[in-house]
């Protein structure tokens, strides 16, 4: 059982929904963004998934785009990221971290390494985007013998010829994908989401997230009402882009924790 099992255990016991927030680490800046980390909990959110800043993010709309471009301008790489996890974790020991990004940064630290230090870190599952399916022995496997979830994608062209590969190994929860493009292009609409959660929990345990497209606490309760909680990330990075202090940011999310809670 890791920290994502035994959140949503609880939240299930309560009969409650997850409410997931995106963040790019070192965005602005390391200490902003260690603050804003540290306050999510408070802030009502029940898993962090935290962004590995990177060049080349292709599956990311313009806003975690330039969250990214501003976190590797004040130097942040995967090493100050794991560190960023480890200061988080001498204040809060039981919310789960995922680390989301791309292989390239992983591949060059070596699989080996990067696991045991993001274990030592407080990681408890990775989301890496361009990783496919058909090589899972690359990380997805290794990291579940290391004791990590491995977090899947699912999207609106998974078809049900595909799903069963996608669901193969996932672990944690299954992060379904509310619309075609890239991060922040749309917006969610539940009546295209509902039916996909339903199909994708026809196969399989594993609580379904749903993220992308979803900007306000309106949105944050109506798609967590379809599904076992919702995601936001761009328009909380859109906060701290526009320059907004740590406060502003978590009075923000908070109000789309509130929304997705009362689900």
């Amino acid at each position: 059982m890791t920290r994502i099992d035994d959140t949503f255990a609880r939240l299930n016991a309560e009969g409650k929904k997850a409410f997931v927030a995106y963040v790019m680490a070192g965005d602005p800046d390391f200490e902003t963004s260690l603050e804003v980390v540290r306050g999510l909990p408070q802030a009502g959110v029940d898993i962090i998934e935290l962004g590995l800043p990177f060049t080349d993010p292709m599956a990311d709309g313009p806003t975690i785009q330039l969250a990214g471009q501003r976190a590797l301008e004040q130097g942040m790489t995967l090493e100050s990221t794991l560190d960023l996890a480890r200061r988080f974790r001498e204040t809060d020991n039981n919310t789960p971290i995922v680390l989301m990004g791309y292989y390239n940064p992983i591949y060059s630290r070596g699989v080996e390494t990067f696991l045991n230090d993001a274990m030592a870190a407080g990681i408890d599952g990775l989301i890496v985007v361009d990783l496919p399916p058909e090589e899972d022995d690359e990380l997805c496997i290794p990291a579940q013998n290391a004791g990590l979830n491995f977090i899947r994608l699912a999207t609106p062209t998974t078809d049900d010829k595909r799903l069963p590969k996608v669901l193969q190994n996932t672990s944690g929860f299954v992060y379904y994908v509310s619309i075609t493009g890239i991060t922040g292009a749309a917006e969610a609409q539940a009546d295209d989401v509902g039916p996909e959660v339903a199909r994708i929990k026809s196969q399989t345990d594993l609580p379904v997230i749903v993220g992308f497209g979803i900007k306000t606490p309106e949105r944050a309760q109506e798609i967590a009402s379809i599904a076992d909680g919702a995601v936001v990330g761009s328009a909380i990075v859109s906060e701290l882009g526009a320059g907004k202090s740590a406060v502003e940011v978590l009075a923000f999310v908070k109000s789309l924790a509130d929304g997705a809670h009362r689900a």
